[in-house]
């Protein structure tokens, strides 16, 4: 194995999106620089998203064609199985679970943030599908027949359990709301996604809040309301959690749980960075957020790298994020939840809508249902509402749903 040298100029901690675009940014900018990726994760950086998507659907199931080719294309050193300990800002420096040891000129934290497990529950027949391994694995399990329990009625929980009707198994989607992604959606496209999902052979269980699971010869899973489920194989899509435990013991700015950034990304320890889910930015149209989603990774990531390598350019970006489920697919921007006002808009044959969510009367998120080309348009629908010069009664004729 190779070892880490004794100082870097630029020290990635993370192995997904967000590291990649800031090796790409750094090395355009400074071809000299020396970069190490340290990252947790056994395997290569690739594009997470088909985890869930493209590699069920495609022609190709194979995770490496999603390769990112971070190290060949940047020349930075990657470090696998690389979990990074200790960030310690006042030496410039980090350690390794390893015991290893390096110095840095600038670090950029991109660590991203991990899936939610049941505690107490190891079992190779339960699990959450996160990383290359977790869909290899995944794959191996959903043979033709295997009956899967996918727990979790939101964005990946729903992503899972279509792409597993391509494979032959019996698929449940189990949830604890009244309908799949409740909370983002409204009835009208809800509805229409419950047919969907059961017309695919989905049988969806609402109401089911797991409460513990059974690793017996098969696995039962425990509700609270509904009857227990029996399967070969448990996908929990139970939602993520930030890695921000590296930030909170170097002694970094936290607020609602994020690591705190300026607007070009600097944390508040000198020379280190943030990007990605893990952090908390000012969204030049919506404030301070963090985002979990590919689109920001890129963004940010290629920012912070730009910055660490001596730009001095404010991160001012709302991002999307994006899902298909069967021949359904939408975009959205800023904050989609089913608490705010509501505002549809759909074509004639309702195959495609726009939806706006509203505060105290000003748009906050845009959802581009079935409609294409239109992520600009949202931004620039959502920014004139926010400075008061969209009214909400002016608000549906400014994007064509389709």
């Amino acid at each position: 194995m190779t070892n880490l040298e004794a100082r870097y100029d630029h020290v990635i901690i993370g192995g997904g999106v967000a590291a990649d675009s800031a090796a790409r940014a750094i090395r355009t900018a400074e071809p000299d620089a020396t970069i190490a990726i340290l990252s947790a994760d056994p395997h290569s950086p690739v594009y997470r998203p088909a985890l869930s998507k493209d590699l069920w659907s495609g022609e190709n199931p194979d995770p490496a064609s999603q390769e990112l080719h971070t190290a060949e294309e940047t020349g930075a050193t990657l470090f696998t199985s690389t979990l990074v300990t200790e960030l310690l800002p006042n030496s410039h420096s980090v350690v390794t679970a390893r015991g290893q040891f390096t110095h840095y000129g600038k670090a950029l934290l991109a660590t991203g943030s991990s899936a939610r497990h049941l505690p107490d529950v190891h079992d190779d027949r339960v699990l959450c599908l996160r990383s290359v391994g977790d869909y290899r694995h995944l794959r191996g399990l959903a043979k033709g027949g295997a009956r899967i329990v996918v727990v979790g009625g939101g964005y990946i929980g729903t992503e899972i359990a279509a792409a597993l009707t391509r494979t032959g198994a019996q698929v449940t989607l189990a949830h604890a709301g009244r309908q799949l992604l409740e909370h983002v959606f409204p009835a009208s496209i809800t509805g229409h996604l419950e047919q969907t999902f059961s017309a695919h052979g989905i049988t969806v269980v609402p109401g089911f809040r797991l409460l513990g699971i059974d690793t017996g010869e098969e696995l039962v899973l425990h509700s609270g309301a509904a009857e227990s489920l029996h399967a070969d194989v448990a996908v929990l899509g139970l939602g993520a959690e930030l890695n921000t435990n590296l930030a909170e013991h170097g002694g970094l700015d936290l607020e609602l749980g994020a690591v705190v950034v300026d607007p070009y990304l600097r944390t508040s320890a000198p020379d280190v960075y943030a990007a990605g889910d893990v952090a908390l930015f000012d969204d030049p149209l919506l404030g301070l957020r963090h985002v979990e989603h590919v689109d920001h990774a890129q963004a940010s990531g290629a920012a912070a790298g730009k910055n660490m390598a001596g730009a001095e350019e404010a991160y001012e970006y709302t991002p999307l994020f994006f899902s298909d489920l069967f021949d359904d697919g939408y975009e959205a921007v800023g904050r989609l939840q089913t608490s705010m006002e509501m505002r549809e808009v759909w074509n004639q044959d309702r195959t495609a809508a726009v939806v706006h969510y509203l505060e105290a009367g000003r748009v906050e998120g845009v959802l581009l249902w079935n409609t294409w080309d239109s992520a600009g348009r949202a931004r620039e629908v959502i920014a004139a509402s926010q400075n008061g010069q969209l009214a909400p009664e002016e608000l549906d004729g400014q994007i064509t749903p389709g």
